[in-house]
């Protein structure tokens, strides 16, 4: 689909223009897509106030999709639970155990953490 051209838009203003196209190229194939896309537009924009190495980090999911869809697994099997504290170290065992799964880094992942330390000074350790 053509909505990479919007994500990947360097400002707000080429963005709306890629948008604008979308629009007109898919109105008979994807017409909810752009409504979607035009109605939500206000939630959408913040994310291009970001650098593309942060973007590019942000708009990959996959490995963001399957951290939660493993989570949800662990809690499914669990019909109850006796406290918000012993939720929070059920899924905090969970998570040091997904991540000990991990075998391949997220792509770009270097430009976008050093990226991150800079946009937010002090609050992103580097290693």
């Amino acid at each position: 689909m053509d909505l990479k051209a919007i994500y990947r838009a360097a400002t707000v203003e080429e963005a709306e223009l890629e948008l604008v196209r979308f629009a007109e190229r898919s109105r008979a194939l994807y017409p909810t897509i752009s409504r979607s896309w035009h109605r939500h537009w206000d939630r959408l924009i913040p994310f291009l106030a970001y650098p593309p190495e942060i973007r590019k980090v942000i708009y990959t999911t996959n490995a963001i999709e399957s951290v939660n869809r493993q989570l949800r697994k662990v809690l499914k099997t669990r019909g109850a639970l006796p406290s918000d504290e012993a939720l929070m170290k059920l899924l905090y065992l969970a998570s040091e155990k997904i991540t000990k799964r991990w075998t391949m880094p997220i792509r770009d992942s270097k430009a976008a953490l050093n990226r991150f330390a800079i946009e937010f000074e002090g609050r992103v350790p580097l290693h």
